[in-house]
């Protein structure tokens, strides 16, 4: 069945008889990365998860065959993965072949990923020069715009995780966005406390981020390319929503299998700041603007 077919049918099962299965995963095929982002704790693990081929084959026929139909492959860093014979590109081939609409990979953009077979490209930046490399290393950033230079990929985006580090840069980043040919669209996430709010600098003061939601619906009525929704964006403003992320379904490095994002079993919903849980909500509730920013990501 096409997607044209499969997903209104998806939504009616899902809105109207309560069928709650997945219709995208995220597959994390391996611990293993090039940098030491301030985020992050998976680099520093000395025996990092790297999955097999074979692994990796039974984690996505499982996600089919639970109706999940778009794959996202993370790391680490995925561009690193290898298994013998078989690169990223093997894995991209082989959700093809099982049955998946469309792959999407998520980098660094740290290295070259030249010739990279999958649907649509994510690349995280973390604002402009020195914030981004702030937080992900000396240079990375100039690495970044020469990969995604190089890249030739033709549906290639960025993801920004708003920050007490970046905040001041949003403005500069969604202009440079605007400007990069490179670069189709931005999406815009904020930093989710998974170990806690006290003890995180990273924590954004609720009020800021109630402002630049606000600075972010204003740019995106000015038609910039930004793929949130004003919908699920006005959603993040309080949290206060009934939380619906049982869309998307997540395998870590180690194999574990989750129906729904992590952040619900880590007890930081009220904190959290990854706005697909807005859209995902707002798909739910059939907002116009929603339905067609999914439909531009994933169609």
């Amino acid at each position: 069945m096409n997607s044209t077919l499969y997903l209104p049918i998806w939504f009616l099962r899902a809105k109207f008889l309560g069928r709650k299965k997945p219709l995208q995963s995220v597959i994390f095929i391996s611990d293993k990365c090039n940098l030491t982002c301030k985020h992050c704790s998976v680099y520093a693990r000395k025996d990092p998860n790297i999955k097999t081929y074979e692994e990796i084959r039974d984690e996505l026929q499982y996600c089919y065959d639970e109706g999940s139909r778009f794959v996202d492959f993370e790391g680490g860093e995925p561009t690193l993965w290898h298994d013998e014979e078989h690169d990223l590109n093997s894995l991209l081939d082989l959700a093809k072949e099982i049955g998946f609409f469309s792959t999407t990979v998520t980098t660094n953009a740290a290295r070259p990923f030249p010739n990279l077979r999958a649907d649509s490209i994510w690349v995280s930046l973390d604002g402009l020069g020195k914030y981004h490399d702030e937080i992900r290393g000396k240079g990375v950033f100039d690495r970044l715009v020469k990969n995604i230079e190089d890249s030739g990929h033709s549906d290639l985006s960025v993801n920004m995780v708003v920050n007490s580090a970046n905040y001041t840069s949003v403005d500069e980043t969604i202009e440079f966005v605007k400007n990069n040919p490179y670069i189709k669209s931005i999406s815009i996430n904020f930093h989710t406390p998974f170990g806690g709010v006290e003890g995180d600098d990273l924590y954004l003061d609720w009020n800021i981020r109630c402002q630049i939601i606000d600075k972010i619906i204003q740019y995106k009525k000015r038609k910039y390319p930004i793929m949130n929704s004003v919908s699920g964006l006005k959603l993040m403003k309080h949290n206060r929503f009934k939380k619906q992320c049982w869309i998307s379904n997540f395998i870590l490095a180690d194999g574990t299998r989750l129906d729904t994002c992590n952040g619900k079993y880590t007890g930081v919903c009220d904190q959290c700041g990854l706005c697909m849980a807005g859209e995902m909500r707002s798909v739910m509730t059939l907002k116009p603007d929603t339905i067609l920013a999914g439909m531009r990501l994933r169609m």
